[in-house]
């Protein structure tokens, strides 16, 4: 199963504050755990939602809102994709993520991604990238 591993924002992050060496050097020793255990699909950070934008739509009709968004609690700062055998085995990767993330508040969403097969018991058949 895949899983997206979401860093979500905090003051800093939003303030596109970079992430001092100390926590470069952690991250890097993670992934490269993560890679050494053949569990690692992508991993990149975000630049703060300042620098984005947001799409909606209404009746069908894009808006574009330029960034920075307000509720840094629900943005997103980076992303982990693994690929592990179950959501308990993502979760306990995420308890290894470098606890100096966030001056140790950091905050990580697990989310399982859909897989071709899960649309198949719908009756649609979609074809793996």
């Amino acid at each position: 199963m895949r899983f997206m591993l979401l860093r979500k924002a905090d003051a800093e992050t939003e303030a596109g504050t970079l992430p001092s060496e100390e926590l470069l050097a952690a991250m890097a020793r993670y992934n490269q755990e993560l890679a050494e255990a053949g569990v690692l699909l992508q991993g990149e950070g975000l630049r703060a939602s300042a620098e984005g934008a947001l799409v909606t739509f209404s009746d069908g009709a894009p808006r574009v809102i330029d960034g920075p968004f307000t509720e840094a609690k629900e943005l997103v700062a980076g992303f982990t994709m693994i690929e592990v055998a179950s959501k308990e085995e993502a979760i306990e990767w995420v308890k290894r993520w470098p606890a100096i993330d966030g001056h140790g508040n950091a905050q990580i969403e697990v989310r399982a991604l859909y897989e071709p097969e899960d649309f198949a018991s719908a009756g649609t058949e979609l074809d793996a990238p």
